[in-house]
């Protein structure tokens, strides 16, 4: 749209088709997913935010010249971050977009405290 109510314009090419479904184009189905934790972080950064990402429709190909893998379909690339699972959900619907929403992994907390370390009768190894 060009500003605040103007024209709608809309593309005759079909590799220009965006993420609005024309009539007949069958819907592409969307994963929505709880990122997990990365291994070298001990916090919750980057892991609070819900993840809407595409499912590939085109199969993989080798260039035969360069050997790297490609794929016509290039949505496969896209991951749309969202605050809360429901706005996830909502973008899908209102693009109309077939969703999976995976389920949370429960999150596992491990008590640990310093003074530990140098308790009195520790049957493990002090290894630091």
């Amino acid at each position: 749209a060009l500003g605040a109510g103007g024209r709608e314009f809309e593309s005759r090419r079909p590799d220009h088709s965006g993420f609005r479904r024309q009539k007949g184009q069958k819907s592409m189905a969307a994963r929505i997913y709880k990122p997990s934790r990365n291994a070298m972080q001990s916090g919750k950064a980057k892991s609070e935010s819900w993840v809407l990402e595409f499912e590939s429709e085109a199969a993989r190909t080798r260039d035969p010249l360069m050997g790297w893998t490609s794929s016509s379909d290039t949505r496969q690339q896209l991951k749309l971050n969202f605050a809360t699972k429901d706005q996830a959900i909502a973008y899908a619907q209102r693009m109309g977009l077939a969703y999976m929403v995976a389920v949370e992994p429960p999150v596992r907390t491990h008590k640990k405290s310093y003074s530990d370390n140098f308790k009195w009768g520790r049957t493990e190894n002090w290894t630091h």
